[in-house]
């Protein structure tokens, strides 16, 4: 069958995407790149629901494990990092699998996408105050100059909301008027992958609980030993918060796993924001019995309408 040359799958966390991956890999001879921020880090695996190599079923996956959990995310790192992968996979003559729910990585890998400027007198100044106050005086700064930024932020992850802060100061315009209108970079096609409602809801509720049964809290006293809390990206994902602080005595296991299920629902609000505003995205039903089959014929029809990658495709 025709396929495009990248292949996107995409959607809100515990829809699906990783099952689907393996399937298609093995029918079409693929290989996944890793479009999952928190994946990023090394020994951060049970928490971010992480493929083991038996899951992987023999597809070879990139752009995992390539960061100390101490170390700042960067997109502009990224975006380096993933289109390298994909190139040489491209260059072997194989199909490359962009996955997962990170949808501003996604982006920055298959759009023309170019990152403002930083400045370090005003980047300190900025994390200074974040030290001094904490997020909330900075998140609510964001929210008066910049609401549809704000909104797709977290009111508590400070390192985010410094650059908007940032970047609006640079260029004094709005943080989000410097994501350019998309442009392709590689021809693709972008297959999401949701649910009802109600079903993910119940799915994210299970995954917290096997993620405790698997033995989150064990991974997060090791990853804190290792220097988890000082971590400006990986101390604050989903889950590994709420364990360090059950770890503290703050919260007892049962309130840290019922918050991690209220902070997981809320964040997949802001993926499906993210995704549904693109067009370009073809939707697939996690929950149909022939997801596969309509992924292919998904994949097979984008290709060959000539339409690939294109801004204005249905």
């Amino acid at each position: 069958m025709s396929v495009s040359p990248v292949i996107a799958i995409v959607g809100p966390t515990a829809a699906g995407k990783s099952g689907l991956s393996i399937a298609l890999a093995q029918a079409l001879g693929a290989e996944v790149v890793n479009a999952d921020s928190m994946q990023l880090y090394r020994g951060m695996d049970v928490g971010t629901a992480k493929l083991t190599p038996a899951e992987r079923a023999g597809v070879p996956h990139h752009v995992l494990d390539i960061w100390d959990i101490t170390e700042p995310a960067s997109v502009a790192a990224y975006q380096r990092i993933a289109r390298a992968a994909l190139d040489d996979i491209l260059a072997r003559g194989r199909v490359p699998l962009l996955v997962g729910g990170s949808g501003l990585y996604v982006r920055a890998v298959l759009d023309e996408f170019e990152f403002p400027g930083t400045d370090p007198a005003l980047r300190d100044r900025l994390e200074r105050e974040l030290a001094l106050t904490g997020p909330a005086p900075l998140y609510d700064r964001l929210r008066s100059a910049d609401p549809a930024a704000a909104a797709q932020i977290l009111p508590g992850n400070g390192r985010r909301i410094v650059r908007a802060l940032e970047v609006i100061e640079l260029t004094g315009g709005p943080f989000r008027s410097v994501l350019p209108q998309p442009r392709p970079y590689y021809p693709a096609v972008q297959l999401g992958v949701d649910l009802d409602t109600p079903v993910l809801d119940e799915r994210i509720a299970r995954r917290a609980d096997r993620m405790w049964e698997q033995g989150l809290v064990d991974e997060v006293r090791r990853l804190a030993d290792a220097g988890l809390r000082s971590g400006r990206t990986a101390g604050r994902a989903l889950g590994y918060q709420q364990v360090l602080r059950e770890l503290d005595g703050e919260l007892s296991p049962e309130q840290a796993r019922a918050e991690t299920v209220r902070a997981t629902r809320r964040f997949v609000r802001r993926q499906r924001s993210w995704f549904r505003r693109d067009p370009r995205i073809v939707w697939l039903d996690g929950d149909r019995p022939d997801l596969v089959p309509a992924a292919l014929a998904a994949l097979s029809g984008a290709a060959g309408s000539g339409t690939v990658g294109s801004p204005d495709s249905p």
